[in-house]
């Protein structure tokens, strides 16, 4: 059976913080400001495979208010929520992700991005997508306020018990 689920995550975006996404530093005079390392972008992955398997949502498992993941690499997430699959009897076949940033711009990172996501999921690049827009300055993406992520992952049945 093949499954899918989306996965959306915001996070405000402040002066003088790191910006990480995909598990990828960003040159950036503008951080992500969250309970862990506000990465967006591996926060809806994690969502999109944890809707698609049925287990819930990232907050279930890492409540931001858990002082023990107060900072956390989010890496730590999306290793867990592919474990979790796993267990349950899932493979995952296609993850698709949109980077929504007015600035910087991350085109130049993109590649990179995509490799870690592939290398943190254990697959092929093929089977990875990362796109970026803008909102055209509208919004509070557009005024530099925040950014956001939304993914798409499909995972189909490797167990017909799960």
């Amino acid at each position: 059976m093949v499954r899918s689920g989306i996965g959306y995550d915001v996070h405000q975006l402040k002066i003088g913080l790191e910006l990480y996404i995909g598990g990828v530093k960003v040159e950036s005079d503008y951080g992500s400001l969250g309970h862990s390392d506000g990465d967006a972008l591996i926060h809806s992955v994690v969502d999109s495979l944890l809707g698609a398997a049925g287990l819930g949502d990232i907050g279930k498992y890492f409540p931001s208010d858990q002082e023990k993941w107060a900072g956390a690499k989010s890496e730590i997430f999306l290793f867990e929520a592919k474990n979790m699959l796993i267990e349950h009897g899932f493979q995952i076949a296609n993850i698709d992700c949109t980077i929504i940033l007015q600035s910087p711009k991350v085109g130049p990172y993109i590649s990179k991005i995509r490799k870690n996501i592939s290398k943190m999921l254990e697959l092929n690049e093929k089977k990875v997508s990362i796109k970026a827009t803008t909102t055209d300055y509208l919004g509070y993406i557009g005024e530099s306020k925040g950014w956001s992520a939304i993914s798409i992952a499909t995972i189909f049945e490797i167990n017909e018990n799960s």
